[in-house]
């Protein structure tokens, strides 16, 4: 048989070249809901976290509803059946720029409320830090009886590739299942995009910071500042994809709410030109910090970890540099100090050649240590090299793999039983003069007893 290596490989699911926004939404959600429902492992990771049962998956595709005389088709609808109970969700899913619309999901919340679903989910390229929030303003009075749940497409790639790669898939055929959804996505004729852009307002805001003349109540800042937390939590995901942990963002506690937190990151950047982050790593000796410096055009990305509670600020000093000893030179090492606002600093090329420039004068102990690499800032609005996307993704993946990953939190040593002590021999010269005296004489009358022969008892004969 004669075979031609230009021939297509034969896909589990295709990509086509048709067009059409429509007819990719309808390929998208065809194509996740039909893994859902092949897979189980893979459908019940994702399903779990709404509240689905573990049990059967069915899925269906553009379900016609009647409505008093109108037709609701949603894209699909999936059904978890366990025992008595089942569980049902509405399914919108929107690829490319298309973005959700507040008056579609009330229709479905009010088309779920009235068939019993239990809840409507929508999977767009919108970002969100959890899948209980949502991208764009909802009639809250609808929430009492559905829930409202939310992915992004990335979130749902990043779920496939740790479930193939990280947590297994225990069926042969399935895992080549999951692995074709996995291509899918990761295509971009499929319309499901990775975080791409940093949106229009981005030009004019980069180059205001550096001048120094934004304002905290424009609306152009207020989009950059969103738009650097969607860019966060895409970050995440890109973590979570080659660690195979879950990578949260954490946030202080008065910016738990989205519009405290959007607030407080618009402030920061029109006040110092700067936006931040906090990322939390499983079991990671420390938290990674990121920052976006937009007036020095610089990425600066930074971990502390606490200093041992014992030994010398050599001792210290030493015990993380030992840890360091493959990292790059041009880290920079700050010590902070107990009851102090001052610290000391240095590159990690100077203290691998004069680690006493981080030693404290007398009387100073060292309590912490930030460890941080700083990078040009890339300019450019999208997601290619030499953007702004790719300098903070790439130099907050750099400083992970050189650096924490390689980092351990210092612990104190278990406690050590103590040696059983030996009773030490009473010298004579330590006890008082007549009591020596005395031990002397009583030991100069038993060496004279011992030194006179001993005769043989006599035998009594006496009948």
């Amino acid at each position: 048989m004669l075979k031609d290596e230009r021939w297509p490989v034969a896909r589990l699911i295709p990509i086509s070249s048709a067009s059409g926004i429509e007819a990719q939404e309808r390929r998208a959600a065809s194509a996740l809901l039909a893994v859902v429902s092949a897979v189980p492992e893979f459908g019940r990771a994702l399903l779990r976290p709404l509240g689905a049962p573990a049990g059967h998956i069915e899925a269906f595709i553009e379900v016609p509803f009647k409505v008093e005389g109108r037709t609701i088709r949603p894209d699909g609808v999936v059904v978890v059946s366990r025992g008595q109970r089942t569980w049902g969700a509405i399914v919108e899913a929107k690829v490319g720029s298309n973005a959700l619309e507040s008056s579609q999901m009330d229709q479905y919340l009010d088309l779920a409320r009235d068939l019993g679903f239990d809840a409507v989910l929508t999977i767009s390229n919108q970002y969100v830090s959890s899948s209980s929030e949502y991208p764009v303003s909802v009639d809250r009075r609808k929430l009492r009886r559905t829930e409202l749940h939310h992915w992004s497409w990335v979130k749902v790639l990043t779920e496939a590739v740790l479930q193939k790669e990280h947590r297994g898939v225990s069926d042969p055929d399935q895992a080549y299942i999951l692995g074709e959804l996995i291509r899918y996505l990761s295509d971009p004729r499929s319309g499901a995009v990775a975080f791409d852009s940093m949106g229009p307002s981005w030009t004019r805001v980069r180059d205001s910071a550096r001048q120094r003349t934004l304002r905290r109540n424009d609306p152009e800042v207020a989009s950059i500042a969103g738009r650097w937390d969607e860019l966060i939590r895409y970050l995440c995901l890109e973590l979570a994809k080659d660690l195979g942990q879950d990578v949260k963002q954490t946030v202080a506690k008065s910016q738990r709410i989205p519009t405290a937190r959007l607030g407080a990151l618009s402030h920061s950047l029109a006040d110092s030109g700067r936006l931040d982050a906090q990322l939390y790593v499983p079991n990671a000796a420390g938290a990674l910090e990121v920052i976006a410096d937009l007036r020095a055009r610089q990425v600066i990305v930074s971990t502390r970890i606490d200093a041992p509670v014992t030994g010398t600020s050599k001792g210290k000093v030493s015990w993380l540099l030992r840890q360091l000893a493959e990292a790059p030179e041009d880290l920079s090492i700050e010590a902070r100090l107990v009851r102090s606002q001052s610290s000391l600093a240095a590159p990690l090329r100077v203290l691998r050649g004069s680690p006493a420039d981080l030693y404290p004068e007398a009387g100073r102990e060292i309590r912490q240590f930030v460890i941080s690499v700083t990078r040009n800032m890339g300019v450019k609005r999208d997601a290619t090299q030499g953007s702004f996307i790719h300098s903070v993704v790439s130099t907050t993946k750099e400083f992970y793999r050189e650096v924490l990953q390689n980092l351990r939190a210092w612990k104190a040593p278990p406690p050590k039983l103590k040696e059983p002590m030996e009773e030490a021999p009473t010298e004579l010269e330590d006890l008082p003069p007549s009591m020596a005296e005395g031990i002397r004489a009583a030991e100069e009358e038993q060496a004279e007893e011992a030194s006179v022969p001993q005769s043989d008892p006599e035998v009594d004969t006496s009948p």
